[in-house]
């Protein structure tokens, strides 16, 4: 079963960056699909990011296009999410999670019911 440990959250202040790793063990990432997702206080848990291992493609929430960028790095096992210009609303708690079904990107980025296996989430807090 694959295990997933999120990192690199932390205390930036707006128009700021950040890079947050999601490390995978118990199970190599390829064929895996990778989303990333946030969760304010008071909200419900929202999609971000996600990007399908089979092919390299990716898809972006409207929020966050143009400025977080997904990758993955195969030699370390793991999905990073860069994130650039960061905003206030940006602050959340940050999940990372994996799918091994063949997601429809564009639809399954925000469904987190498609995904099976959770890291424990990194706190990401931009603020002045």
């Amino acid at each position: 079963q694959l295990q997933l440990v999120e990192s690199g959250g932390g205390l930036v202040q707006p128009g700021g960056s950040l890079r947050l790793s999601c490390v995978g063990s118990g199970s190599t990432l390829d064929y895996y699909v990778i989303g990333w997702f946030r969760q304010a206080p008071g909200k419900e848990r929202e999609g971000v990011s996600c990007i399908d291992s089979s092919d390299g493609s990716t898809y972006y929430a409207d929020s966050v296009k143009g400025r977080f960028t997904i990758s993955m790095d195969n030699a370390k096992n793991a999905v990073t999410l860069q994130m650039n210009s960061l905003k206030p609303e940006d602050t959340a708690v940050y999940s990372c999670a994996g799918s091994r079904r063949p997601l429809l990107l564009f639809r399954d980025y925000n469904r987190p019911y498609e995904f099976d296996d959770w890291g424990q989430g990194t706190q990401v807090t931009v603020s002045s």
